[in-house]
């Protein structure tokens, strides 16, 4: 296996002078780049990937080198150590990879167009130019870009041009900073700019595909982000502006490039006519998160990967922050709790998993690092944590700190706790080493033991796991004042339970907020007086509840059946976090059902049971002023009484879509992918399949593509679905950025699962061809252990990945995700009967 060497332990460069020209006809590019740096020994190495290196010189003379293809290097020998100047040029080619320098695909009015852009994190700034491409390697950088211009075009870099000469444009000197920041981007764009009260030029653009209003959205919350982390950080923006940019084809989310953020379209491009609450809040998290990292990441790099939970979950955490201080009345904080919280907790309780801190020990490691449920929600969630036991006030005074000492550098863990504690008087890494530098976390025991509450604590597993005796300093939060704020050992006793109990008036409960990441298991006494005054408990601290009893089921703590009758007493609930866990926990009893059952039918009506008064209180069309749960809501009710197959909701579904039926795209968003969805499944025809896929190619709306690949991939007709995987390999018809989600549609279809699965078995050369080396990679096999749960399925998905068991960047995801399979297949064969009967007798 080949070992990380850090080549800035032999070279550190400081100043870079990067000229590139680049020919979109040839798809050929070249360059010379210029490295003023300080050689520490004379053997020295530069990054390089895929560059057919022509000349390297040192102080001006030509010096021998040679390319290690293995290493990503180009080995220089040196006269002598110390200061020197290298000139490197070299020629290389484009990528269809959406990695280093690559063209993004599009269509303007029936003609196709493309543009430039660049994506470098996590090691790709050296397939564009030689460079020592490490965090810790911070330089300052003057950029130059030659390109086969055409009138009209815009060219954007980090910093902003200051003159074009010959045809090449020159940017402003960049900040010291890290390579992977690096960014920039050419073509035919639109745009729309706007001013930061401290005088930060804010501007969003886009392909002319898109309508003009389409930038609003985005402009607005990006100019209000900045001005908020500029007082909330104490620390003004370090750039003239910043840029947000979406690409056609980008294979992350999207990317902090300092002062030239990218994005995909869906995450950036808002209809301000027809765009749902769920679909502007996922966008304007996406945007305060880069733009957290602006300055936590950018600003303040980590010194290796091994921090990156340092960079991306500090920015995961204050993207919820900042919405909810610019769109309180979104109430934000619930997304994080029914989208973020489930997932950390239900990665983070199998074996195996990584910690929030994790070595690398391997180049093709750094891209698997990106565990969102991990590095992202997990170390979210830790954060959260923190913020609640400092509060605003120290956590800001911490951050200034922070930002201070590290300013336009490097920083690791230990750094920002130190900061944290100084600003607080808290020994805060104490704290947080617990739950960074372990993986997993505890269950929480509160049981009634001769009269007294007693506390225990113990590694949560899901499935099998080798409990190690790990321990965590625990935020308790409890609603009783006896509890203490942390617990650090096995095992406490708090009180006698009857005194407490009649002092507090109220069930004596754990995590309240559920912001601190462990479940609790209430034995039968307290767990019934909390379910006997469920109604008087806030909507977080049901969700809390559901969601931990769910998670207790997946792991045979305790039986799914039981917490059967619980749904239908929270069903009514005019909350969306409560109808988010009800629906989360609901839809995991299909995996119980075998297709075309008797146990599939009551099922349904289960569904129906549940639905039946919110969808008869809401009706299929949004109303004016109606509350944001309701909004959010209606989704999950619709959902689960089209799953019922109630006859009304079927035919109102139908009848929206046939009135409709010349203009989908206007369709209301709230609703259009249930809609879309009916009639495919419902109504479908191979016509009707026709003019959907077109629909999605033709369509530059990609909140509407995306409801058109759920519906499409839902088909059942045989024909059709081949027709469908036939084209998961046609780039003009599904690019490769959004080909996982059309594959997991597809899998999760049950009358189209066998050709998803022989498709990827079949072609997974071509998959690794196509998307391998990107972080979004692993994830094709991640979303496949989602969807199976039968013994015959566990055995293929054994059979193909255990082989590949050992590719860098895919060992933990396929380990991990066989665990998972397995786990679900034992908890199905054991448990379905009892809950098919609960299903029955609940119906």
């Amino acid at each position: 296996m080949t070992e990380i060497t850090r080549f800035y332990d032999k070279f550190q460069p400081s100043r870079y002078d990067v000229f590139i020209d680049i020919n979109r006809g040839t798809k050929q590019f070249s360059g010379k780049t210029v490295i003023d740096g300080e050689a520490k020994v004379p053997s020295i190495s530069i990054h390089q990937k895929y560059l057919n290196i022509e000349s390297v010189q040192a102080d001006g003379k030509d010096v021998p080198f040679t390319t290690d293809d293995n290493n990503d290097a180009i080995n220089i020998d040196l006269p002598q150590a110390g200061e020197t100047t290298l000139t490197i040029t070299y020629n290389a080619k484009l990528t269809d990879s959406m990695m280093g320098i690559y063209p993004s695909y599009y269509e303007v009015n029936g003609e196709k167009k493309q543009i430039i852009g660049t994506q470098f994190e996590t090691t790709f700034a050296r397939q564009a130019f030689p460079c020592v491409d490490e965090p810790e390697a911070k330089a300052k950088f003057d950029m130059a870009i030659k390109f086969d211009e055409k009138p009209g075009e815009t060219i954007l870099a980090n910093m902003p041009e200051i003159r074009t000469e010959n045809g090449i444009h020159y940017f402003d000197t960049m900040v010291k900073m890290s390579t992977y920041l690096i960014a920039f981007a050419f073509g035919d764009l639109q745009s729309k700019v706007t001013t930061t009260k401290s005088g930060v030029e804010v501007g969003v653009f886009a392909t002319k595909a898109h309508k003009a209003n389409e930038l609003d959205f985005a402009l607005s919350i990006a100019k209000r982000a900045i001005e908020f982390y500029e007082d909330f950080y104490q620390t003004p923006y370090p750039l003239p502006h910043s840029w947000q940019l979406a690409l056609p084809d980008f294979s992350a989310g999207a990317m902090e490039n300092w002062g030239l953020v990218t994005y995909r379209e869906a995450y950036l491009m808002v209809d301000p006519d027809n765009t749902s609450l769920d679909t502007k809040q996922l966008v304007a998290t996406v945007i305060t998160h880069e733009l957290a990292h602006q300055w936590f990441g950018d600003l303040v790099t980590m010194k290796w990967w091994d921090d990156l939970w340092l960079n991306e979950s500090f920015a995961n955490m204050m993207e919820y922050v900042a919405v909810d201080a610019i769109e309180p009345d979104w109430n934000v904080w619930e997304l994080f709790q029914t989208s973020d919280v489930p997932a950390a907790l239900q990665r983070d309780a199998t074996d195996g998993v990584q910690s929030v801190h994790v070595q690398v020990n391997n180049p093709a490691e750094i891209d698997a690092l990106f565990d969102s449920a991990i590095v992202y929600a997990k170390g979210a969630r830790m954060l959260v944590m923190v913020r609640s036991l400092l509060g605003d006030d120290n956590l800001r005074a911490g951050l200034k700190k922070y930002f201070e000492a590290h300013k336009y550098g490097n920083a690791q863990g230990d750094d920002l706790w130190n900061a944290l504690g100084d600003a607080s008087g808290i020994d805060v890494g104490k704290i947080m080493h617990s739950w960074l530098q372990q993986p997993g976390y505890p269950v929480v025991s509160a049981s009634v033991v001769d009269g007294k509450i007693q506390l225990s604590q113990q590694q949560f597993f899901i499935g099998a796991g080798k409990d190690e005796g790990r321990l965590w300093q625990i935020p308790l939060n409890s609603n009783y004042g006896a509890a203490p704020k942390i617990m650090a050992d096995q095992t406490i006793t708090i009180g006698d339970y009857e005194t407490l109990h009649k002092d507090a008036g109220v069930p004596f409960r754990l995590n309240v907020g559920n912001n601190s990441h462990f479940i609790v298991k209430y034995d039968e006494t307290l767990l019934n007086d909390i379910l006997a005054n469920i109604d008087s408990i806030d909507a977080i601290s049901q969700l809390g509840i559901i969601q931990d009893l769910q998670l207790l089921a997946d792991a045979h703590q305790i039986s799914y059946a039981s917490i059967v009758p619980l749904l239908t007493k929270v069903s009514d609930s005019k909350s969306n976090v409560v109808n988010a866990a009800l629906y989360r926990t609901a839809n995991n009893l299909k995996k119980f059902v075998t297709p075309g059952s008797e146990a599939e039918e009551n099922l349904k009506a289960f569904f129906n049971k549940l639905s039946a008064n919110q969808v008869a209180r809401l009706g299929w069309e949004p109303k004016e002023d109606e509350s944001n749960d309701d909004q959010l809501t209606r989704p999950y009710v619709l959902n689960a009484a089209l799953y019922a197959k109630n006859k009304d909701a079927v035919a109102q579904a139908h009848e929206i879509f046939t009135n409709n039926k010349d203009n989908l795209g206007a369709l209301s968003a709230d609703i259009r992918l249930l809609v879309l969805r009916n009639e495919v499944k419902n109504y479908g025809s191979a016509e009707l399949f026709d003019n959907l896929l077109n629909d999605y190619v033709k369509s530059s709306d990609p909140s509407y593509k995306a409801d058109l690949a759920v519906a499409i991939t839902s088909t059942p007709d045989a024909n059709l679905i081949q027709k469908l995987v036939k084209q998961f390999e046609n780039a003009d018809v599904i690019k490769p950025q959004d080909l996982r989600a059309w594959y997991r549609g597809t899998l999760a279809n049950e009358y189209a699962q066998q050709d998803a699965w022989d498709w990827i078995r079949n072609d997974w050369n071509w998959l690794e061809k196509t998307v391998g080396g990107d972080m979004e990679f692993s994830t094709y096999i991640t979303v496949t252990s989602m969807i199976f749960h039968t013994p015959e399925r566990l055995a293929e998905f054994k059979a193909f990945f255990e082989p590949k068991v050992n590719t860098p960047g895919l060992t933990r995801e396929i380990k991990m995700d066989i665990k998972i399979v397995e786990t679900k297949v034992q908890l199905v064969e054991s448990e379905k009967d009892a809950v098919n009967k609960a299903v029955a007798e609940n119906k």
